[in-house]
């Protein structure tokens, strides 16, 4: 029973959703166009139709017309070859998927005319159709069925050295293979749909490392749907840390852009972005002295923090060099807006003096709010976030020196996370975000557009 479920296939599934509005953390809608490619590469070019007809034995035909009306019998009849094979796919709305395949069939076997015995072949015009649809979405998975399997006959061409046969046993051969062919070819058609099923699933239900943070688990999240110009596939998308905890993400409503002249359109929900960040986005306290090596404007915050110490502090003019402590405050956000993507990140910087007697004085601990535009691009399969620096808002924390007018240290702070905090973060962000696999259709070319909560993929 578990095999069974696990035929789902989402390429060839659909039910129609009651709302094309879904509350899962991807989405994506597959063109008629992408699904024939897909279907036509897994069971024509990858040779899984040949495969399983090859080799298939009909039963014996009898009959009377050869030679003189001698008796006549073919006798070993087996299918050799699948030739000129072509796939077409039609979208059912509500129903499902269509699913049509035309080939020249290659028989051959022995014919008995009389007493003279020799090889025959036959090749024969078929075209085979058949509705497919899915049922029972469970945890993930659905069944596939297979309805409908119609198998048309065309053209017959009977080829026997001797060219002992008449017409009437033409139209004898032709009337026995449109009685026999279809109870053949229509299980082989449910076969390879079955194979594929399984094939294609895996492109959606699977977990990606990313790096050594943790994983991505996607999987169906729903029962597919079908309208007339696309298949409407949800995912979910578990944000996995190291060690098996979820990162939650919450769903909300939204839609995807129409296809147009696409063969994929995938979405991105801001929520589940948010998951994949504060996944990648682990970076420990960074300590360091303030000195121009590690950031070019360290003379300036060290005389601007000079001018808002007190002058009665004694313990504030010592010869102990600044130094700051770096330590990420909560998640980061992201924010999509139309045609803009930006983080929010908070940040805690401490200024402190190592004193020569061991303790730490806590000249400044400051909160900066960090608003970071975002740079989206696919690269490997894998969606790459580069971030820069826009805006930055500091408020004061605590002071044990007194310090509480801080406005003069905002462009030195800004100037201190530009160089040593972002480029850390940017480091952590270009190991990327896994994409699904959908279907194996690969995300080259593509068109990156940013809506309201929503960032989207067009393939």
């Amino acid at each position: 029973m578990t095999m069974l479920k696990l035929l789902g296939i989402i390429f060839l599934c659909g039910l129609l959703s009651p709302s094309q509005e879904v509350l899962s953390g991807l989405s994506c809608a597959v063109s008629p166009g992408a699904m024939q490619k897909v279907l036509s590469d897994a069971i024509l070019q990858n040779g899984l139709l040949q495969q399983h007809v090859q080799g298939l034995v009909l039963p014996n035909i009898m009959c009377e017309g050869g030679l003189l009306n001698s008796p006549t019998s073919i006798t070993g009849l087996h299918l050799v070859q699948v030739r000129l094979p072509k796939l077409s796919v039609v979208l059912l709305p509500g129903i499902g998927v269509q699913l049509s395949i035309a080939a020249k069939l290659e028989l051959s076997g022995n014919c008995l005319v009389g007493l003279l015995s020799e090889l025959i072949d036959i090749l024969v015009d078929v075209n085979i159709t058949a509705n497919i649809k899915c049922t029972n979405f469970e945890s993930g998975t659905v069944q596939v069925v297979t309805e409908d399997c119609l198998c048309i006959l065309g053209a017959i061409r009977i080829k026997l050295l001797s060219g002992l046969l008449s017409l009437s046993v033409n139209e004898i051969v032709l009337k026995q293979l449109t009685a026999t062919l279809p109870g053949l070819l229509c299980p082989v058609v449910d076969i390879v749909v079955n194979l594929v099923n399984i094939q294609l699933l895996g492109t959606l239900n699977e977990v990606i490392p990313v790096g050594t943070a943790g994983t991505i688990h996607y999987q169906l999240a729903s029962l597919p749907f079908t309208s007339g110009s696309f298949l409407g596939l949800d995912l979910d998308g578990a944000v996995k840390q190291v060690g098996g905890s979820i990162i939650p993400h919450d769903s909300s409503p939204s839609a995807l852009p129409p296809l147009v002249d696409k063969l994929l359109v995938l979405g991105l929900r801001q929520s589940f972005l948010n998951a994949a960040l504060s996944l990648l986005i682990q970076i420990p306290p960074q300590t360091f002295t303030c000195s121009p090596e590690i950031f070019s404007s360290a003379g300036n915050l060290q005389k601007a923090i000079a001018t808002l110490l007190p002058t009665g502090c004694s313990a504030c003019r010592g010869n102990s060099p600044l130094s700051i402590r770096l330590t990420l405050s909560g998640r980061p956000l992201i924010l999509l807006e139309d045609k803009r993507a930006t983080v929010e990140l908070s940040v805690l910087v401490q200024v402190f003096v190592r004193r020569s007697d061991g303790p730490i004085l806590n000249v400044l601990l400051l909160k900066a709010d960090l608003s970071l535009n975002v740079h989206v691009s696919i690269a490997g399969g894998r969606l790459v976030l580069g971030l820069s620096l826009g805006s930055t808002s500091l408020s004061l924390e605590s002071s044990d020196v007194g310090i509480s007018n801080i406005s003069s240290l905002r462009p030195h702070c800004s100037s201190l996370l530009a160089e040593t905090l972002v480029p850390l973060i940017n480091g952590a962000l270009g190991i990327g975000i896994p994409l699904p696999n959908v279907l194996g259709i690969p995300l080259i070319k593509v068109d990156i557009q940013i809506l309201a909560g929503l960032l989207v993929i067009l393939v």
